[in-house]
């Protein structure tokens, strides 16, 4: 089994607020969710879910299972539409016309190989919109085992943090000064990866994020760099340091040849 359709009707299961939910995978990324689902259902199954009752049918959400407990599968939802945003019925039978979407006994049922790949088509086209980030996939769009997920901070994701980190800071890198703006014109304009500093270890119930200080700008090459190898990221001076020692130019692009020039310089002179 490789997706399953999961029916709900706000009239009869209301237990979750599914409107902080929404809230919460816009911030977090995922919204971990019990569900009652007498089939054995594998972990790694694609979960559709979609609106039923009054306001519904339509498609509202797709996530993952990732575990089941007692009677219940535990399904990681990655992306949810407000109410009100689902993708219309027609849109729906136009894709999967042998699906009854209306029906309560929708609820647990299959999808085949061509039915999933019409509703990640679907999905891409009049589902959630593309984030804050980009370069990141929108869930569903493809199916898990093409997709590598890699945890990600969640205040650097934070839309109104990044909001208020960029228009502090600029869009340009705080490590190198790279600008996507200067470099590819309007279509570049206020784009920038947004970076936590504060170090895990200050993370506890407590902490409050200050996007003024705790988030700095950096380009996707610098914020790799800051995450690479290293538990507590390296800060904006760490890379410049870094990039320095180098012999990296900011705002420069450096030849074969200067390469060249600066390791023979360094045999000159030997070991430090």
């Amino acid at each position: 089994m490789s997706a399953i359709i999961l029916g709900w009707d706000p009239a009869h299961w209301n237990r979750w607020n599914y409107a902080a939910a929404v809230e919460h995978v816009a911030v977090a990324g995922l919204h971990v969710e019990p569900w009652d689902l007498a089939p054995a259902v594998a972990a790694g199954t694609d979960v559709w879910l979609v609106l039923l009752g009054p306001r519904g049918p339509g498609l509202i959400g797709h996530g993952v299972v990732v575990g089941r407990s007692g009677g219940q599968i535990q399904v990681a939802f990655d992306a949810l539409l407000p109410l009100g945003d689902q993708v219309a019925a027609e849109v729906l039978l136009k894709t999967a016309p042998a699906i009854v979407w209306g029906g309560s006994g929708v609820d647990g049922g299959q999808l085949g190989p061509a039915e999933e790949a019409g509703l990640r088509s679907v999905w891409a086209e009049f589902g959630p919109p593309q984030g804050s980030i980009p370069t990141q996939l929108v869930p569903g769009t493809y199916p898990d085992e093409a997709v590598t997920r890699v945890p990600v901070n969640r205040y650097e994701r934070d839309p109104e943090a990044r909001r208020a980190c960029i228009a502090h800071r600029g869009s340009s890198c705080a490590a190198c000064g790279f600008s996507f703006e200067v470099a590819y014109g309007e279509i570049g304009r206020d784009f920038i990866d947004v970076h936590h500093v504060v170090p895990p270890w200050r993370l506890g119930g407590g902490y409050q994020l200050d996007p003024l200080t705790d988030l700095v700008p950096l380009c996707a090459n610098c914020h790799a760099m800051a995450h690479h190898g290293v538990s507590t990221p390296r800060t904006e001076t760490e890379l410049r340091r870094a990039m320095a020692g180098a012999g990296f130019l900011t705002g420069s692009v450096v030849t074969p040849e200067e390469l060249e020039a600066q390791q023979a310089a360094r045999e000159l002179l030997g070991p430090e």
